[in-house]
């Protein structure tokens, strides 16, 4: 079915697989999660009262903030919530789902690369 987590898992991993190649080994070393819905701790720790409001999560220590002197991290996580996703795919009704998969997850891996949701805004404008 178009829209179950196997179709979501199928499109992000696509996209990782698509970025420039001096991204991938880094993008290979982080877990990819698909969920229904966020967690009610992430909500909590993100301070968000509404489930709709995250699309996607990156969990762990940005590349520009990592040291060889950390004591062993746990692994870097990018997680995509299938229900927020399909609610925004289907309010803005002007872009394909697959599309909008793809850029959640290109979002979430600018984060694990160092990028701060201000610097992403400047680049792209896909949510404004």
């Amino acid at each position: 079915m178009l829209h179950d987590l196997d179709h979501f898992e199928k499109i992000a991993r696509a996209t990782i697989a698509s970025l420039p190649r001096a991204f991938r080994p880094a993008a290979d070393n982080v877990i990819l999660r698909i969920a229904e819905w966020p967690a009610s701790a992430m909500l909590d720790e993100l301070g968000f009262a509404d489930p709709y409001e995250l699309t996607g999560l990156y969990e762990g220590i940005p590349m520009t903030e990592k040291s060889v002197l950390d004591m062993a991290p746990p692994p870097d996580v990018v997680w995509l919530f299938r229900q927020p996703i399909l609610a925004e795919w289907r309010d803005r009704g002007d872009i394909e789902l697959n599309q909008l998969i793809a850029h959640v997850v290109i979002h979430e891996f600018a984060h694990h690369f160092g990028w701060t949701d201000e610097e992403i805004a400047a680049i792209d404008q896909w949510w404004v």
